[in-house]
């Protein structure tokens, strides 16, 4: 009787265990995602360009699928913090982030030792822009094209200087990899920011800059500067009139891209999900026209697609960082 009175205990027990687990809530399927806030991690400032786009995003994923997003930045080391932060959230897709190619790319080559591994700890879901950078010199340098840049340079060895937005950024590679090809030489004078590079641009204080094409469209367009050509693949659709470096004669090929990314292990379908949402949001006219305004262009491709890009842009920098031995720690 006792032996009866235990199994019949035991078997209560266990269904009620099994009807417990049955009425448990089960983990938020990719249709039903998101079912809470989702943070959007930005590794610059407010007011960057990563931001402006982050923002831009996370209004139209608020609107569409009824959460809120929220920008959180979280600027340092080159983009690597923000990054990082990402790399090292649940893999859940209530941590995505807006990142760009230093910290998702060029970054592998520039230090020693990364806090985490691009390649094996986030997950690609798009690229979202690209920017095109300029060539820019003061308006009473004496130039009007490329090849009248490079001449005036040849004819005065060590004369020249170019700025850049910091080393190891495209500003400062695309300028180490114009010198390679043109067989000129000069001074690289690196500034903080892009505001910074553009005053000394203007004052003189450099003779010429590659900058994203937002930070010195305005002052050639007030005649203090002179825009030689961007260096983009093919001319920009907002500035259809710039030859390319290309078409200049210098075959020297970079953009400012940016992406979305997510830790890895996020699910396939919240991936599919979130990308699929993203490339609506970044053509939607009114999204694409705020783009317009700071000289971007959607983008919008596969997770794969960008993971191939992200090692495209590893491959291209690692020669020019190699040979003028460029380190950052």
């Amino acid at each position: 009787m006792r032996k009866m009175t235990w199994a019949l205990k035991t078997w209560a027990l266990t269904g009620l265990a099994l009807a417990g687990l049955a009425l448990a809530p089960a983990p938020a399927t990719a249709q039903e995602w998101p079912t809470k806030t989702v943070r959007i991690m930005v590794p610059f400032g407010p007011g960057s360009t990563p931001d402006i786009v982050a923002r831009l995003l996370a209004e139209r994923l608020q609107t569409k699928l009824g959460q809120t997003f929220v920008i959180e930045n979280k600027p340092g080391a080159s983009g690597n913090t923000g990054t990082d932060a990402v790399a090292k959230a649940d893999p859940d897709g209530y941590t995505i982030g807006v990142s760009i190619g230093g910290p998702l790319a060029i970054n592998t080559l520039l230090f020693s030792k990364l806090p985490y591994d691009p390649e094996k700890d986030l997950a690609p879901v798009t690229q979202l822009i690209t920017q095109p950078s300029a060539l820019a010199v003061p308006a009473d340098l004496g130039v009007n094209t490329v090849a009248e840049l490079i001449e005036l340079i040849k004819k005065n060895p060590g004369k020249y200087n170019y700025g850049s937005i910091g080393n190891g950024s495209v500003s400062h590679l695309s300028m180490e990899s114009i010198q390679a090809k043109a067989g000129v030489k000069l001074v690289h004078i690196p500034y903080a920011s892009s505001p910074e590079a553009t005053t000394s641009l203007i004052r003189g204080d450099v003779h010429m800059s590659i900058l994203p094409a937002a930070s010195v469209l305005p002052s050639a367009d007030a005649g203090k500067l002179k825009i030689l050509a961007v260096t983009t693949a093919k001319r920009s659709s907002i500035m259809p009139k710039i030859p390319t470096l290309k078409e200049s004669g210098i075959d020297v090929e970079a953009d400012a891209w940016m992406g979305l990314i997510a830790p890895a292990g996020t699910p396939d379908a919240i991936i599919a999900k979130l990308n699929r949402e993203t490339i609506e949001a970044i053509n939607q006219p009114a999204v694409k026209e705020k783009l317009a305004a700071v000289i971007m262009e959607p983008v919008g491709n596969s997770p794969a697609e960008f993971r191939a890009r992200i090692r495209a842009e590893i491959g291209m920098w690692k020669p020019v960082i190699d040979a003028a031995q460029i380190k950052i720690n």
